[in-house]
């Protein structure tokens, strides 16, 4: 049986690398467009924008309502990097029984 879930193991594993990644692909897009470096207006940053809003926001959004306002600083995304560190840490051992 446990052989039959490695390969679901490792397919999770690489879409949690493919989330974290999505999420600094966002963290780095709202940089640029609060320091003005990249325009809204232009119609290709908002398509990805908001793909990206979409993609990461369904995770970040209940980490922000639980945390303290801490004014401009967004620390909601390095709690979502620890969740999914410890989630990839541990999923291979909870089904696996010790990968």
């Amino acid at each position: 049986m446990h052989n039959a879930l490695v390969p679901l193991v490792n397919v999770l594993l690489i879409v949690i690398d493919l989330f974290k990644w999505c999420v600094i692909a966002s963290i780095v897009l709202n940089w640029l467009v609060a320091f003005n470096v990249v325009n809204t207006r232009n119609r290709a940053v908002y398509v990805i924008g908001d793909t990206l809003h979409k993609l990461t926001d369904w995770a970040l959004r209940p980490i922000r309502r639980v945390m303290p306002d801490t004014g401009a600083v967004d620390l909601s995304p390095i709690v979502l990097f620890l969740i999914l560190w410890l989630i990839q840490a541990y999923l291979p051992m909870i089904l696996l029984g010790g990968y």
